[in-house]
Formats: C-alpha cells, structure tokens, sequence
C-alpha cells in the first residue's frame, strides 16, 4: 500500500512542472513582446506584468510546504507504512494543491486561495500526525 503513495508525490512534482514551463514561456513571451526590458527585470519580480507575476508566485510556492510532504511520502514508503487514511490524505493534499494553483494563477482571490492554502496546510498537517502514529506503532 504505501507504494501507492508515490502517485500523489508524481502528481505534485507534475505541477510543478506544469507552473515552471508555464511561467518559462509567459516570460520569455512578454519579453520577447517588448512588455519587459532585460534591465527591469534583472533584480527583481516587480516589473513583470500581473499575471507572469501570480504564475511565477504560484511556482515559488511549490517550494515551500511541498517539502514536508516529499520527506513523508519517501519516509512512508522506505519504512513500508502506509494504509487507506494515510493514502486518503496524500491524494486530498495533492488535489488541494492544484485547487490553491489553478486560484494562485487565475482570479487570485485571497479569500479562496488562503482557504485552498489553509486546507492544504492542516491536511499536511493529518498526513504527518497518521504517519508519525503509523512509525511509532509498527
């Protein structure tokens, strides 16, 4: 079972991806268009047009918590613990990852992309209790 759990893990490295190439051709587009000169842009986020800006934020973002949950997902499988729950809440998290991206690099509303976000973090948050528990009681 807890080789199952390398599928949400392939899922999240997948929008990574996904949100690198993205922001890779949005910038070199807008460059390319003339909406951004080199020298602008060379120390900083600033002067990229909106949107680059919420797709290149959404990319940095699959930096952050992401990590907590590769570190579990590998810890899960190189000790053989898994389960229905622990699964459960890899794949919540994953989807809820896509939900906080598709909200960081459309309407960017920060209600719901905090509530996206928010949810994430206490799935995270499940997913390393049950694991902890699931180490300690095998």
């Amino acid at each position: 079972m807890s080789d199952a759990l390398i599928y949400p893990l392939l899922l999240q490295v997948a929008l990574t991806f996904v949100l690198l190439f993205a922001n890779a051709l949005m910038r070199t587009g807008a460059v390319g268009a003339g909406k951004v000169k080199p020298a602008d842009i060379v120390l900083g986020q600033r002067a990229w047009p909106r949107q680059v800006q919420q797709v290149s934020n959404a990319f940095q973002n699959q930096m952050e918590t992401p990590t907590l949950f590769f570190v579990g997902i590998i810890l899960a499988v190189i000790l053989g613990v898994g389960g229905p729950i622990l699964l459960s809440l890899a794949w919540l998290w994953a989807g809820l990852r896509i939900v906080h991206a598709v909200i960081h690099t459309t309407t960017n509303h920060l209600r719901w992309r905090f509530y996206a976000f928010a949810a994430g973090f206490f799935v995270l948050l499940a997913f390393w209790v049950t694991l902890a528990i699931g180490i300690v009681t095998r």
